[in-house]
């Protein structure tokens, strides 16, 4: 169990810019991690195993990708009990992202509205910190799931997205329990209209050949997830659940931020650019979940992310049709004892 709760460092935290506090805490985590120090955010795991996507999850409460987009600090969220670990989005070159401030906190509704622009360090970086970590050292029983997540560079016009996503599988794909090819963050110019029919077709087409050549080369295949907007209508979600299964592609995560401000206007920061993510974005995630589960019918995969910041909001997302969850901007507003609860929440309504 933490020594300290979260709650005696938030208003710490939460008294600087955001973007600070952020990298301030990845520093911490990466320099305590696998020390004793990591007492101060280490606690059991709930133990609720679920096999998904041929992978057996240790329990059904991920990290999203976004909050350790370097894959520098996956031991530490491996400590905090979490199931899997989403790290990323990673990008082929290095990039500085989008100019600062880039993160703006929207406390009354429990959000953050960011445009980071796919800000990491790049590939080769990015697979060495993952080749660093010990989470699957021997004596770890059921280790957590490590999901790598890719993009594409914002010099890279969009006509050419395909060829950043197939350098980055082919760099992720042997350290990788899954990966997620995101094509939904909206702050990457053009980004989302890889959504779109023609484009996510020829996408995926090219991502599911080489991924078989992959798989023939490591000897293992690797799950492949995609991950999509909230703002998508209903006909949009019905086109993507028909591309996925079309290609072969093992699962989708729903969702990532939104672009939509009904639920803030009016506040701070409400009509900053970039994504909303947190209590906000809940109800349209879950919107899209229970459209792809209705598309794609039980069985098929689905992550659920968005606006999870207690276990009552895990279990909204069990019932619009997830198999499991991720949280990001929740484990910001409510720190590591959110991951027990919303785990806990979930073993405990379990189906059987």
């Amino acid at each position: 169990m933490s020594l300290v709760p979260y709650g005696l460092a938030r208003p710490f935290l939460f008294g600087m810019d955001a973007e600070q506090a952020h990298e301030i805490t990845l520093e911490s985590l990466a320099r305590t991690q696998n020390t004793p120090l990591a007492c101060f955010y280490s606690q059991s795991r709930i133990d609720d195993p679920v096999t998904l996507a041929g992978l057996q999850f240790p329990n059904r409460v991920g990290l999203a990708a976004g909050l350790d987009k370097n894959a520098r600090c996956i031991d530490a969220f491996a400590a905090m009990g979490f199931g899997f670990i989403e790290v990323g989005t990673v990008t082929p070159k290095a990039q500085p992202g989008n100019p600062k401030p880039r993160i703006f906190r929207i406390p009354e509704r429990d959000a953050l509205i960011n445009r980071l622009g796919f800000n990491n360090e790049g590939l080769d970086a990015f697979v060495r910190n993952v080749q660093r970590a010990r989470f699957r050292r021997p004596g770890i029983a059921r280790p957590a799931l490590l999901g790598l997540n890719i993009g594409k560079n914002a010099a890279t016009p969009i006509e050419n997205a395909v060829d950043d996503y197939l350098i980055g599988l082919a760099g992720v794909y042997p350290h990788a329990d899954y990966v997620t090819v995101n094509i939904s963050s909206p702050n990457t110019a053009n980004l989302r209209s890889l959504q779109s029919d023609e484009a996510l077709d020829g996408l995926l087409a090219a991502i599911a050949q080489r991924r078989e050549e992959l798989a023939a080369q490591h000897g293992k295949r690797v799950p492949v997830f995609v991950k999509i907007a909230p703002d998508l209508d209903e006909a949009q979600v019905q086109l993507i659940a028909a591309t996925l299964t079309r290609h072969g592609i093992d699962g989708v995560i729903a969702t990532n931020t939104t672009l939509a401000r009904d639920a803030v206007a009016g506040l701070a920061h409400a009509q900053e650019a970039g994504g909303l993510s947190g209590r906000p974005v809940l109800a349209s995630s879950n919107r899209v979940i229970g459209q792809l589960r209705a598309a794609l019918g039980q069985g098929y995969p689905i992550i659920g992310a968005g606006g999870v910041l207690s276990g009552e909001d895990a279990r909204s997302k069990i019932a619009a049709g997830a198999d499991v969850v991720q949280i990001y901007t929740g484990l910001i507003y409510r720190g590591p004892a959110l991951v027990r609860e919303a785990a806990r929440a979930l073993a405990a309504h379990a189906p059987g």
